[in-house]
Parts: structure tokens; C-alpha cells; sequence
């Protein structure tokens, strides 16, 4: 008797000599997902996600399908009932990821944009399955799950995120094999940038560490302040033997953080056996910075061992043919990266959205999250409607994915403070920095005042009074008109994210010549200056916010100590231009800076560890857990079952921030027209958007929505990446001093927004 034959995916072969064998696929993908999940002890049942995922094609209209019958074939869900079938509660936590490989994770039981598991499980409409699939595949009589640390009262928080961690394995290992049979099979000359990609070899922990150790020969403990970032570089890297955990590294601004973070991070990684390093940034406008200190540091490995993933372009629906074989490219086509190099730098938004994350796309790169090091900078700047989830997020990365988490800022956030339900135990969190209060003391470089009420009038007049000076406010339009009454003075510059990140990169260099050369340098920013932008200038003045913010202003001034602290001056002040008002969650931020800065013990050293913890101790007490959780996301998870959890849910409502920001390609050099015209003709995109990432401008949706509305911006080839990327055609609104800018009423209000 014949056997059967059949397929995962084919090809233009109608010979079907070439096609994928099923079986041979749903064993490619158990063995790749089981190898993810190694890294939490999760390989017997990630196996068996691989196995069942795809067995809905055992039917006859997937099959028909598959080679080019226009029809709608539901293959997901035979394998999440089989799934539960056979393996009772560990089956149904597989049941969300075999259901949702495709569309995405579901609810449990109540419905949302897709329908829930519960009721695909009822098996309504499904064609018949065959037989066939007992043959080609054995599964195991029991499957037995990681074992989870538990987290107190987050019983049901931890089973939703280990559905979202083995959702990742499946989906990686389902794209990586298709990609690859897919690259088996394209036509000779095709282009292939992402297996090209793949092809490469990735640098090893411990030769990256060799060129850091080089990297950082070249520095010399010429200066007390540099005698101090040594210190704290060697206390750091002794640190590192120290078990995988939570860590914080409480270091002054310009105290050499981020160097220090990646010496830890390196040996603590080739120390336990861990896998990569990430960090996470909290401003896409620094991550490119970043990225470029880290490949410097390791020299002729930098370019291979670095990935930056600071913006993902839009993915949006693409035209698809019925074929399965063109449905299954354009899904790769818009798969984000899977994280699979040696160091990610990335930022808070796509991190901790990702843990939250239900779309295949986001989630594929979780796994590798899991056995890594992962540095949060500035960790202070999690935002507090979310701080009860986020560090949920966090303790159970480092409680059951050996993650080891660093807390990397000068104004820690109090999160293992008594009075923060749902933070970290006291003792949780293990310092690496050397005596983090003396070392506040021995950097203290500047000296921090309130000068009052300023009318732009005066502000301005205060600046052109000053050489050297950097101003800081709270949004862009306050920004622009404060640049504009500069605009006459020598040396004025002009910061914002409206900018792309290769302009403003352009302006810091100019900015640092004028600096070092002793030129007039009269600097106007919002906010995006004060995460870890290298400069230093003797005044800045900062309108009025929280304190954390405040310190991070101060690190911009004085910052190698070039001057005596006395003469070097943090100005904070408070706007008369009801125009420039902040919005009330930073107005809040701001009244409690300013009741810890009036405390007689805090007045004349408002930003050393113990102030900076009585601010954030009181923005907690002001909130109350329910704020800090505002969506109760905790609370839904907690009144949930394994059969109902809430997954597309957290979801939806997990977003650092509220407004959508879409992303614009801007034309802003001869490198960035040339990737733009490559893309018209690529075949897979993934290449062309990393270096196309320096050159993007996110926009709120409305004044997006308002420059597509006028035809200044078009998508790029269309017919083949729908509007997944959108270029700034019309260059006339884009200047050399603001960036994109139009007096348009819907685009200015857009414009008002804090960065």
C-alpha cells in the first residue's frame, strides 16, 4: 500500500520533487524550539509544541491549498487540541502558542480581536484530520515543565509569561525553518540578505572581552575623576563572579556606567554560561550613541557582535497571493529580529512590550532574553503606570529564566523600598558600584538651585548672557521658540526628536568641537540630551521635573570636572508661558522634587542616594498601588485560570506609551537615499531596515496621519512592503536647525510633546 505524502510548504516545482515534507518539518521545528527552551529547562515541552504546531495540514484542504487552491485552511488548532488531549494543564499552556503561531496568542475565554482559545477548541468547521500524523510522529507518553520559583500572589502572571516564552520558542524555530527551506529553493540571483546575515560568524563572549580588555587599556587614571571611573570599572568586573541575579550599579552621572555595565556583563556571562547581553535604553534617540560606544570598545569585532533594534518599521498588511508558498514569504518578510546576537542594545518601549507581547513577531525574540545578562539604563525611567508589571516582568527573568538583571542608574527607584507592594525583597538586589554614597560625594560637580519663575523673555536674555550653556525644557515647541530668540548668537544648536538620529549625532559632534575649542556653544534641548549623551558644558538650566530627571540634567554639566563644582551651576526653573506648561504626570514628578529639595537634610544636596530615594518613595506613596498598576494587569492575571488567561489582553493594554508613534524614513544623506532606492528592488528587507533605523523620525499619529493627508510622506514600493516604510518626500519641511517641521495646525499640536 502507498504511503501518503504530505507537505509543509512547496515551491514553483509542480513536480513537488523539491516540497517540504510535513514530518520533516514539524521534527526541524521541535528540535530547534527544544534547544531554545534549554536555556529554562523547558526543551521536553517546547518539543512537543514543534511536533504538534502544523499537524492541522494532515487534511486534505491543506493540502489542496498548499498547492494553489484559493482556500482558507485553519491548520493551527488541531494541534492545541491534541495538546490538551493528551497532556491535561502543560498541554493547555501549549494550546495558546500551537493556536497562535500564526495570528498571535488569544484570551482563554474571552473573546477580543481574535477568537478565544476556548472556543477554537470546541473544533467547529475544522476539516477532517488524518491518521496519518500518529505515523510520522511519536509523542511522549508525559511532558514535564520548567520548574518556576514562585513569585508571591503572581501564580497565574508566571504561567502567562512562560506561555509567552515557549510561544517564542515555537514561533523562532517554525520562521527559522521555513526561511530555510524557503532559501533552499529561491531562484539562482535572488537576493538573500537575511541568510547572508545568518551565514556569518558570530564573535564569542570571551573574544569580545578580549577587545574590551584592549579598549580599555588606552585609558589612563590621569584625573581624579578618572581615577574614580577605574575604581569603579575594577570593583564592577570583581563583581561579576557574584551568582546570577539582580544587581543594581549605583553610579553618578559621568561616572563611566556604561563601560563599566558591559565589563560586568561580558565576564558574568563566560563566568555562569550565559548567552548574550542586552541593553535597554530608554530613549531610541541614545541607542545609536550607545551602540557606537560598544563596537568602538571591541574593536574589529564591533560591527558582527553588535545588533541595535531601536525602531521597528511598521508592519502592515501586504498584498498576498492564495499560494501558501507566498503567504509564508511575506510572513518572514515581516518577522522582527530574533535577538540572536552576541550584544542587543534596544529600548524599554520594545523590551518590556515584548514580555507582554501576544503577536508572533514580537515574541520571537524572547527566548533569547532568557540566559542572558540584561543591563536596564536608567532604570529610573520605567514609567509608574506600569512599575507593579515591569518589575513582575523583571523578577521573573531572573527568578526563572537565568537572566541576570542590572539596575544601572544614578537615581535607583527605590523598588525594593518596604513600602512598594510588589517590589523586590531588601536583600534581593546586590550592589556592584564601590560604596555607591562615598562615591557620590567624590563626584559631586556641580551645585544644584532654583532660580524661580522665568518669562521667555528672561530665560532668554539669561542665555545669551552665557558662552557655554545648555537649556533644557519639557517639549518641542518650547524648545524651537527658544532657539529661535537664540538664533542671532554664536554657537546656538538645537536638539529634538524630530531630528533623525544621524542629524542630531551631526550636531553633538559640532557642539563638542565648539566645546573643547572654547567656542560660544549656547545649546537648546528637550529631554532626550539627558540619558547618557556625552557632554559637558559649565550652566544648564532645567525646567521644573521630577528629580531624577534633574540629576540627569547634572549630568551634562561639569562632567570630567573640569571646573570647581561652585562655579559649575544646575539652574532648575519654573515656565510663566502657560504654553510650556508640563503635562500633569511630569507636573506631578516635578512637586515632588520639589517638596524633597525644600527638606532642611536635602537642601544643599538634593540629588545624593538618600534623596534621591525619599523622591521616589514619595511618588510611590503618592500613587498607590493602583496607579501603579493602572491597567491591573496583575489583578487580571490573578483572577484568572490556566484555561483563561488573559494574554491578548495584557497585550493590549501593556504600552509604556500612549500615543502610537510611526516611524518616517528621512532622506537625510546621500547613505540614506541610496538604502531607501535598494529597497524598491530587495526581496527581504530585514538588512535594508537595520541601516535605514539612524535615519527614522517617530511621529505622533495625528501629525503623521496630517503629512500623509498633504503627500509629504509616501510609502516606499508599496506594491510589495505595503506602508511598511514611509519616506519624507517632500524635504522642504524638514530643516537643517529642527528637523521635521510644519506650521500646520494638527502637525503642531503633535509637536507638543516632552521629547
Amino acid at each position: 500500500m502507498k504511503t501518503e505524502m504530505y507537505f509543509a510548504h512547496s515551491s514553483n516545482d509542480e513536480t513537488k520533487a523539491d516540497w517540504q515534507p510535513l514530518s520533516d518539518h514539524l521534527k526541524a521545528v521541535a528540535s530547534i524550539a527544544g534547544g531554545f527552551a534549554d536555556a529554562f529547562g523547558g526543551r521536553s515541552v517546547a518539543e512537543v509544541a514543534g511536533l504538534l504546531h502544523d499537524i492541522g495540514k494532515y487534511t486534505d484542504d491543506f493540502q489542496r491549498r498548499i498547492a494553489g487552491d484559493a482556500i482558507r485552511v485553519d491548520h493551527a488548532t488541531r494541534g492545541a487540541m491534541v495538546a490538551v488531549d493528551r497532556f491535561g494543564p502543560i498541554g493547555m499552556l501549549l494550546a495558546y502558542g500551537i493556536a497562535g503561531h500564526h495570528a498571535g496568542l488569544a484570551n482563554g475565554s474571552e473573546g477580543g480581536e481574535r477568537t478565544a482559545l476556548c472556543d477554537r477548541l470546541k473544533g467547529l468547521g475544522l476539516p477532517p484530520l488524518k491518521d496519518d500524523w500518529r505515523r510520522d510522529i511519536a509523542l511522549p507518553e508525559q511532558v514535564t515543565p520548567p520548574k518556576l520559583f514562585p513569585q508571591k500572589d503572581h501564580g497565574m502572571f508566571q504561567c502567562a509569561f512562560l506561555v509567552r516564552m515557549l510561544f517564542s520558542c515555537l514561533v523562532d524555530a517554525d520562521y527559522l525553518d521555513t526561511e530555510a527551506f524557503y532559501d533552499r529553493v529561491a531562484l539562482p540571483g535572488q537576493p538573500n540578505d537575511r541568510s547572508a546575515s545568518r551565514a556569518l560568524e558570530v564573535p564569542s563572549l570571551q573574544a569580545l572581552r578580549e577587545r574590551l580588555d584592549t579598549h580599555l587599556l588606552g585609558f589612563a587614571a590621569d584625573s581624579d575623576v578618572n581615577r574614580i571611573r577605574a575604581d569603579i570599572l575594577a570593583h564592577t568586573r570583581q563583581a561579576a563572579q557574584y551568582v546570577p541575579g539582580l544587581f543594581s550599579l549605583t553610579v553618578p552621572t559621568g561616572g563611566g556606567k556604561t563601560l563599566a555595565s558591559l565589563a560586568f556583563a561580558l565576564e558574568h556571562a563566560i563566568k555562569y554560561g550565559l548567552r548574550r547581553v542586552i541593553f535597554v535604553i530608554p530613549f531610541t534617540s541614545i541607542v545609536e550613541q550607545n551602540a557606537a560606544v560598544f563596537r568602538s570598545a571591541l574593536g574589529d569585532l564591533g560591527e558582527a557582535a553588535v545588533l541595535e533594534h531601536h525602531s521597528a518599521f511598521v508592519a502592515t498588511p501586504l498584498p498576498r497571493s492564495d499560494a501558501e508558498r507566498y503567504q509564508a514569504r511575506e510572513m518572514l518578510r515581516l518577522a522582527m529580529e530574533n535577538w540572536d546576537a552576541p550584544i542587543i542594545v534596544t529600548t524599554a518601549v520594545q523590551f518590556f512590550e515584548s514580555l507582554f507581547a501576544a503577536r508572533p513577531s514580537q515574541c520571537r525574540k524572547l527566548h533569547n532574553i532568557a540566559g542572558s545578562v540584561v543591563i536596564l539604563d536608567e532604570a529610573q525611567t520605567l514609567p509608574l503606570k506600569l512599575l507593579r508589571p515591569a518589575v513582575a516582568a523583571i523578577d521573573e527573568l531572573a527568578r526563572n529564566y537565568r537572566s541576570s538583571i542590572v539596575l544601572c542608574t544614578a537615581t535607583q527607584p527605590a523598588l525594593n523600598a518596604p513600602d512598594f507592594r510588589g517590589g523586590f525583597d531588601k536583600d534581593q538586589i546586590r550592589e556592584l558600584a564601590p560604596n555607591p554614597p562615598e562615591l557620590f560625594r567624590k563626584l559631586d560637580r556641580v551645585r544644584v538651585r532654583h532660580v524661580g519663575t522665568l518669562d521667555d523673555d528672561a530665560l532668554a536674555a539669561q542665555l545669551r548672557d552665557l558662552d557655554q550653556v545648555l537649556c533644557i525644557v519639557n517639549n518641542r515647541r518650547h524648545a524651537r521658540a527658544l532657539h529661535q530668540a537664540l538664533a542671532d548668537r554664536p554657537g546656538a544648536r538645537h536638539l529634538t526628536t524630530l531630528m533623525c538620529a544621524k542629524h542630531r549625532s551631526q550636531v553633538l559632534a559640532e557642539v563638542r568641537v565648539r566645546l573643547k575649542a572654547g567656542e560660544p556653544c549656547r545649546l537648546v534641548s528637550t529631554s532626550l540630551i539627558e540619558a547618557g549623551v556625552d557632554i559637558s558644558l559649565p550652566t544648564v538650566y532645567r525646567a521644573e521635573a521630577g528629580l531624577d530627571s534633574v540629576a540627569q540634567a547634572a549630568g551634562r554639566c561639569n562632567r570630567n570636572a573640569e571646573r570647581a563644582a561652585e562655579l559649575s551651576e544646575v539652574r532648575v526653573f519654573a515656565t510663566a508661558n502657560s504654553d510650556w506648561a508640563p503635562p500633569p504626570e511630569l507636573r506631578q514628578f516635578a512637586q515632588a522634587a520639589q517638596e524633597v529639595m525644600r527638606q532642611p537634610q536635602f537642601r544643599d544636596d538634593p540629588l545624593s542616594p538618600p534623596a534621591i530615594e525619599a523622591y521616589f518613595r514619595l511618588l510611590y506613596w503618592q500613587k498607590g498601588d493602583k496607579e501603579l498598576d493602572a491597567a491591573n494587569l496583575l489583578g487580571l492575571c490573578a483572577e484568572s485560570r490556566i484555561d483563561s488567561l488573559p494574554l491578548e489582553t495584557l497585550a493590549a493594554k501593556f504600552r509604556m506609551i500612549d500615543t502610537v508613534q510611526m516611524p518616517v524614513i528621512v532622506p537625510f544623506d546621500d547613505d540614506a537615499r541610496r538604502d531607501i532606492e535598494s529597497l524598491r528592488y530587495a526581496e527581504k528587507s530585514g538588512g535594508l531596515a537595520r541601516k535605514l533605523q539612524p535615519y527614522l523620525v517617530q511621529l505622533p499619529r495625528n501629525g503623521f496621519d496630517a503629512l500623509r493627508k498633504a503627500g509629504a510622506i509616501q510609502p516606499v514600493a508599496p506594491e510589495k512592503w505595503g506602508e511598511q516604510f514611509m519616506e519624507l518626500v517632500n524635504m522642504d519641511i524638514y530643516s537643517c536647525e529642527f528637523g521635521i517641521w510644519w506650521e500646520e495646525p494638527t502637525f503642531m499640536r503633535s509637536a507638543n510633546t516632552i521629547i
